[in-house]
């Protein structure tokens, strides 16, 4: 006689969660366009067909990651406003956090692969869009709306070139800038 294997609880909202954890990673590692039901479910380590039934579409499976990339991004915002806050220099802070933000080149190509992707698809255009704004709303109280906006265009830009050329940011360089822009 076999004896039978316990069956596991199976936890829906686990499930859930873990495989927007694994799209963002699939996100990262290969890009929007190539993220996969079948890449996904491998790396969330569950069947082909939770994928499908959690999220039906593709469209709805790379959205729950980058939903997910972005969760984790509104908390980073929000210590980076406290910080900013608290800063005797924004410039300088601000550099600063930027730096650290790049650390995690593969978070960063996370968030800048949902830019791309909401290019694409209107649906998911609230999800950029939500990081586009809470980005100088942190900057507002201290340098306005004008000069707000302004920096975050060149956070991107310093961003992106970092990100693509695989270079050190130029804090010194970025920092001057932030000055400028906010006086």
């Amino acid at each position: 006689m076999t004896a039978r294997r316990p069956q596991r609880a199976r936890d829906p909202e686990a499930r859930r969660a873990a495989l927007a954890v694994a799209a963002m990673e699939v996100i990262a590692e290969n890009g929007v366009g190539r993220t996969t039901h079948r890449a996904v479910a491998a790396r969330a380590g569950l069947p082909l067909g939770a994928t499908t039934y959690y999220f039906p579409t593709l469209d709805d499976l790379i959205a729950a990651g980058l939903r997910h990339a972005l969760d984790g991004l509104q908390a980073d915002l929000s210590a980076w406003d406290d910080r900013l806050r608290a800063a005797p220099d924004m410039a300088e802070a601000l550099t600063g956090l930027v730096q650290e933000y790049l650390a995690d080149r593969r978070q960063v190509r996370i968030e800048y692969e949902l830019f791309v992707a909401a290019a694409r698809d209107t649906a998911l255009r609230p999800l950029a869009e939500a990081w586009l704004n809470d980005i100088p709303a942190t900057l507002v109280a201290t340098v306005g709306a004008d000069a707000a906006r302004d920096i975050c265009a060149l956070l991107d830009g310093c961003i992106l070139q970092s990100l693509v050329s695989g270079t050190e940011l130029d804090a010194p360089r970025l920092t001057a800038a932030i000055r400028r822009l906010g006086s």
